[in-house]
């Protein structure tokens, strides 16, 4: 029996603000849409292929009475939707940071950067038996070596940090719903078995990886074409 509660309305939930206010609200999110669905589509084909990998190897599985029939890719239609409209909705966050919040830099030492995802690959192979742990690892890890190698102008920005302290509230209360309602179950082997309420501690970075990778990838398309333009109408 299906439940009320099921995936696909968690989904609507978190797309539903943002979408609303898209062409209505100050920032008019709409002029963003060509590099938002960039990022949405070439961030989104590595996770949702990663999540088929993990998923085909058993490092977690979905609960069939929270979901549709309608899989691709061996997923779920939800889980394939989550990859659209989480970004869609946490860049939304980040636009309007950018526009009621005066940016500010702060540090940057690419050092660091280099030095905090060496760490990540060590504490991923000290764990490589825990399948999703180390894969949450790694992406921490080629997150901050891009970080480190062109990832300046994100990340010596304040509103950057701002943008994933203010994601991480949504992610809590939607990924509480997954797994308290236990939409997802997460194989015991592949984890490191602590989590923070009922969510694992591992997707808390994998999370704060995905986002980056996100909003990452949309900026720099959008600083791109926003050369591009001015440069097209100087000449």
């Amino acid at each position: 029996m299906k439940h009320m509660l099921n995936y696909l309305i968690i989904d609507a939930l978190i797309i539903s603000f943002p979408l609303l206010f898209s062409f209505t609200w100050k920032i008019k999110y709409y002029k963003n849409f060509k590099p938002l669905f960039t990022s949405i589509f070439i961030v989104g084909t590595i996770y949702i292929l990663w999540d088929a990998l993990v998923t085909y190897r058993g490092d977690w599985w979905f609960n069939h009475e929270y979901v549709t029939d309608l899989s691709i890719v061996g997923l779920p239609l939800e889980e394939i939707l989550f990859f659209i409209t989480v970004p869609f909705a946490c860049i939304f966050i980040y636009e309007n940071l950018t526009y009621f919040v005066k940016d500010k830099k702060v540090p940057y030492n690419k050092f660091a950067y280099f030095f905090i995802g060496g760490l990540f690959i060590l504490i991923g192979l000290a764990f490589r038996n825990q399948d999703y742990t180390i894969l949450a690892m790694f992406s921490c890890a080629l997150l901050f070596f891009i970080a480190a190698w062109r990832g300046k102008f994100m990340f010596s920005s304040r509103n950057y940090w701002l943008y994933m302290l203010l994601s991480f509230i949504p992610f809590i209360v939607f990924n509480y719903l997954l797994t308290s309602l236990i939409v997802v179950y997460y194989n015991p082997n592949a984890i490191w078995g602590i989590r923070v309420t009922t969510i694992p501690l591992e997707d808390f970075f994998y999370n704060y990886a995905m986002l980056s990778f996100y909003l990452l990838v949309y900026l720099y398309f959008k600083n791109k074409w926003s050369r591009n333009k001015i440069n097209t109408k100087a000449n």
